[in-house]
């Protein structure tokens, strides 16, 4: 009797594992199809074209901008963003000969022409935010121009030139070189010799040229906060009431009809998103926990 017994609970308990082993195996595969099922959701809803050309200016990328606000564009369209950090010129430069998708610029004036010269599409140019230039130098301020008040942009590049102190230039057709070619031009200065130091590079680049030099240099001031370096250097010259030291950026899509490759489609949904209440929001919270204040000012009409 006891050997029945016996026999029938290791029956049972043969049983119990094979159902324990066959349910395991069960959730185990609708778990697969769960996933399966949620990656060919994902799938339908992605892009045919996924992948975006962004062609922008050093500022935004060395501001720590678009690390901040491309993450967040990314997840909620599926689209992923290349982005090409170089001056407003060459990224527009890029758009005209249609090796990107959409620009990220701030040289209003150069973006109107690219608009008039069909190399946008229909709907042009958008504002998308500002913030403004500044004069930087060595924290001694040789040429003293932070004494003078009240600010002057055009009177402190006159005396960087009068005192020939070393002023580093972008020299690479970006909006800030552009900017800066502006206000020597308001000067009636061409500014020439041994103290002016033609750089041809980014905005970040510059900065750390005029920190390890010791040099005065224009710079929008997103990237100038963002490399915090003011050990050695420091703003001398700031909000200009003249607004010659105002910084609009412009978001542009480039004309589809320049080749096949442009996607059209990717380069819409960012322009839409960037001028749209999230992007606008995104862009306006940037820097305020680390500053105390944003770094760019949305102004998308």
């Amino acid at each position: 009797m006891k050997r029945w017994r016996m026999l029938s609970l290791c029956l049972t308990a043969a049983l119990l594992a094979g159902c324990s082993a066959q349910t395991a195996q069960d959730t185990e595969k609708d778990t697969a199809e769960g996933k399966g099922a949620a990656a060919e959701a994902e799938n339908s809803t992605a892009p045919e074209n996924a992948e975006i050309i962004l062609a922008t200016t050093t500022s935004t990328q060395d501001s720590g901008l678009l690390e901040e606000i491309l993450p967040v564009f990314e997840e909620e369209t599926g689209y992923t963003v290349s982005v090409v950090s170089v001056g407003s010129g060459e990224a527009m430069e890029m758009g005209e000969n249609g090796e990107a998708d959409v620009l990220l610029v701030h040289s209003p004036a150069a973006e109107e022409e690219f608009v008039a010269g069909g190399h946008a599409d229909e709907d042009g140019r958008l504002d998308v935010m500002y913030n403004d230039f500044v004069l930087i130098g060595p924290a001694d301020d040789p040429a003293e121009i932070s004494t003078e008040a009240p600010a002057d942009a055009v009177a402190a590049f006159s005396k960087i030139a009068q005192t020939q102190m070393e002023f580093i230039s972008r020299s690479d057709d970006s909006g800030t070189h552009k900017k800066e070619l502006e206000i020597w031009d308001a000067c009636g200065i061409v500014p020439e010799g041994g103290w002016y130091i033609e750089a041809g590079a980014g905005m970040g680049a510059v900065l750390e040229m005029a920190n390890e030099m010791l040099a005065y240099t224009l710079s929008d001031r997103a990237t100038w906060l963002n490399l915090d370096l003011d050990e050695d250097l420091k703003i001398v010259c700031e909000n200009d009431e003249s607004g010659i030291l105002y910084n609009q950026y412009g978001v542009i899509c480039v004309n589809p009809e320049k080749n096949d490759q442009i996607n059209h489609e990717g380069a819409k949904a960012f322009q839409e998103w960037i001028v749209s209440d999230e992007g606008q929001d995104l862009i306006g919270r940037y820097g305020v926990e680390e500053y105390g204040k944003a770094l760019f000012t949305p102004n998308a009409a």
